[in-house]
């Protein structure tokens, strides 16, 4: 039986509504080409990706542990010891100058090493915190995506259901697949078969008619009006994320 990573088919980008993130694109001619090691480029994007839904004072940083803890990033290293693939694609990014890695210890807290992009604002981040200056980071708050949505109410993500959920969050709007997950908590069916058979049925349907007759509104517009809200801030801070020129 093949490993239904490599049999993985992308089921094509949905229309409109979608959050941006915006790279340079010194990303996709000077750093891609030159990353061999797929693991390495799977952790550069990720965490590029997550930098960019951050704010910080000086330049957004992420750690080990919030990457552990990222079902994306244990999707991509899916198989062998995710432990170990992953430092090893941060230390080889670290190596190549691509992210910065400073560690810091505050009073009463675990020490820990940050990440960042080798960037004007990374690097002076990281300088400053070489001084004894720690910046302030927010995290921006964002809808959960398919995977945390089932790590939270079905139970640990595996291989397996990568290809199957991924091709779901590409097919049913973001406002059904939070609600389906909220329906089949509700009716203690935390299995990921019962969750896609309601978004087929509401597909089938008609999520309209199935709101009508169980009282609850579809939110449809709301969540299209969000996601196109975030793609204009996506947009208008740009320059303010990973790299700043």
């Amino acid at each position: 039986m093949g490993d239904p990573r490599h049999d993985y088919r992308f089921a094509g980008f949905p229309e409109g509504g979608l959050a941006t993130v915006p790279l340079p694109e010194f990303t996709f001619t000077d750093l891609v080409p030159h990353i061999q090691d797929l693991d390495e480029l799977k952790v550069v994007l990720l965490v590029l990706w997550r930098l960019a839904e951050m704010q910080s004072d000086a330049a957004p940083w992420i750690t080990c542990e919030e990457l552990r803890a990222e079902p994306v990033v244990r999707a991509a290293l899916a198989g062998g010891d995710f432990e170990m693939r992953l430092q090893a694609a941060l230390e080889k990014a670290v190596d190549h100058r691509i992210l910065l890695a400073a560690p810091w210890e505050a009073a009463e807290e675990e020490p820990e090493v940050r990440y960042f992009a080798n960037s004007p604002r990374g690097r002076a981040a990281v300088a400053a915190m070489e001084r004894g200056t720690s910046p302030r980071r927010a995290v921006v708050e964002t809808t959960p995506n398919i995977f945390a949505l089932y790590e939270q109410n079905v139970g640990p993500l595996t291989a397996l259901l990568t290809e199957d959920l991924m091709e779901a969050e590409a097919t049913y709007p973001a406002a059904w697949i939070e609600a389906a997950f909220r329906e089949a908590v509700r009716l203690n069916k935390r299995n990921w078969k019962y969750i896609l058979a309601i978004l087929e049925r509401w597909q089938s349907e008609g999520r309209d008619e199935i709101d009508r007759r169980t009282g609850q509104r579809a939110g449809d517009q709301t969540d299209r009006n969000s996601r196109e809200s975030e793609t204009r801030r996506y947009i208008r801070d740009a320059s303010e994320r990973i790299v700043h020129h």
